[in-house]
Parts: structure tokens; sequence; C-alpha cells
């Protein structure tokens, strides 16, 4: 195994669901304390179930980056009182979406949100966006990249560090393009590349459906060997691979996208590092 792709694999983020019964201390028993969890707001928990799981992993000794849902809180003072207990809890960064719900209150977008105060105000320091190589299901491209760079500008303005997190793919080529596109804008935050965990097929299916994750899609349907590869070993190594073979590209890390399967990716990561370069052992 190439040595970035081994460093990539071993600092990964990784995503759980509030209610996941590994959002907690039981997590000890597959990650490292201090790994990036991203604890995720579907659209079936309250807010406070986002923070009893940052609470919980907090304590248990990871770093913990929650969802904030835009479109989901009903105002500036729920909003508020879902940053303060972040900040409670010693939650230092958010990743700020928009969410795909119909908005329960005034914030039609994560710029909206931003536009408040509320972070800067509850002590939140930092803030990751959304970043989508290939384009939003339901948001036109040219929409997307302006909304991208008010936000990080807003952010800017505010004191805010700004990073990126990347929606999944299957494909090495939109994520390059992408990046690439960013860089030459002087987009110059982190960004961390979105990896579908081990899943099975159909799981996989269903969630680029979700999320628009077309070009993937097309290319898997034409039998394109990378794709097949990775939906065959239900793992994204095949993915990483591809991106690492680029040296001018800088990736500064990897986020796994669980899609509930936590024990499976902590297998799967296990089983990758043991074949990482004898000089990264240790």
């Amino acid at each position: 195994m190439d040595a970035r792709m081994a460093e990539l694999i071993a600092d990964c983020s990784i995503e759980v669901a509030p209610r996941d019964p590994y959002a907690g201390e039981a997590l000890r028993e597959l990650f490292g304390v201090g790994t990036t969890v991203f604890v995720n707001h579907p659209g079936s928990v309250a807010y406070q179930d986002v923070v009893l799981a940052c609470t919980r992993l907090r304590r248990a000794g990871f770093v913990v980056v929650p969802h904030i849902a835009a479109r989901r809180l009903t105002g500036f003072t729920q909003a508020a009182d879902f940053v303060r207990r972040l900040a409670d809890v010693g939650v230092n960064e958010v990743l700020l979406l928009g969410g795909d719900a119909k908005p329960f209150g005034p914030f039609n977008s994560a710029l909206d949100l931003l536009a408040t105060g509320v972070l800067e105000r509850q002590g939140i320091p930092a803030v990751a966006f959304a970043g989508y190589p290939e384009g939003h299901p339901h948001i036109d491209e040219a929409v997307l990249a302006s909304a991208l760079r008010a936000k990080l500008e807003l952010a800017r303005e505010r004191g805010i560090t700004t990073s990126l997190v990347t929606q999944f793919a299957f494909e090495a080529e939109p994520v390059r393009r992408w990046i690439a596109r960013e860089r030459e804008a002087g987009i110059e935050c982190p960004i961390r590349v979105g990896v579908a965990g081990p899943a099975s097929v159909a799981t996989l299916a269903k969630y680029a459906v979700r999320c628009g994750v077309g070009a993937s899609l097309r290319a898997l349907a034409r039998g394109h060997t990378a794709i097949v590869r990775v939906l065959a070993e239900a793992s994204p190594d095949a993915l990483i691979e591809a991106l690492v073979a680029d040296g001018a590209m800088r990736i500064d890390g990897l986020h796994v996208f669980t899609f509930g399967g936590v024990q499976r990716t902590a297998a799967w990561r296990e089983r990758a590092l043991m074949r990482r370069p004898r000089r990264l052992m240790g």
C-alpha cells in the first residue's frame, strides 16, 4: 500500500448517526481515542439527540463534529440553544448544512444561519461546509459554487476557521476536477474527501441516488472497472488508490460515510492498515 494512502486511512474521520449503538463509549472498541467522529442529523431525530450523542462521544475521548442542518431549525432561539449545548460539551467544530427538508423556520440555507453570528457568539471557532464534486440533485452547479464562496468569505470575516468535506463518490475523476477548480478559484482551506465505507451494493446505490452521485452511477452502468472493484470488494480501496495516484492533487484527509455499518468500516480500516508500509508501522 502507498504510504500516503495508508496515512489517509489511518487518520480518516468517520460518520455516525445519533442513535447508533456506537455513538458513545462503545466506539472505543473499534476506533482509537482522538478519532474525529461526525454526528449526522437525520430528519428522524431532534437536535437534542445530536447533542446527547456528542456528549457521549466527547466523554469517550473522541473529537466530535456534529451536523447542523439549518432548514430543520425553527428559529434563532432554537439555533442558539443547539449551538450553546454543543459548545458546553466541548464541541469546537460543526458541519453546517442547508439540509434537504423544507425549511421549518427562517433559515433556507447554511449561509442564512452563519449570517446570524450564532456560531461565534456561542464560542464555536471552526466550521466545515459540504462540497459536491458531482453536484447536488436539487441545486444548480453555479448556485452551489457561488454559495460556497459566500460562506467561506463570511466565515473568514467572522474569524471562523473553515474546511470542506465532500460528498462521497465512487469515481476519482469528478473529485479531481472539483478540487482543481476550487484550488484555482483560490480556496485553500483543508479538504476532506468523502468515501463510501464498506456496504452492500443495494445500500450504496440507495445512498448514491439520494445524494445525487450521478456520474459515479453512470460509470457503474458502463461497467467502469474502478467502480465495479469498489462495489465487489465492498470497500473504498480502489477509489482511494486512484485519488492518491495523482500526486499533484492535495487531499487533506478522508471522511468515511459508514451508512450505519460502523463495525464493517472499522474492520476494513484494520485490514487496510495491516498492509501499510513498514515505515508507518509502530
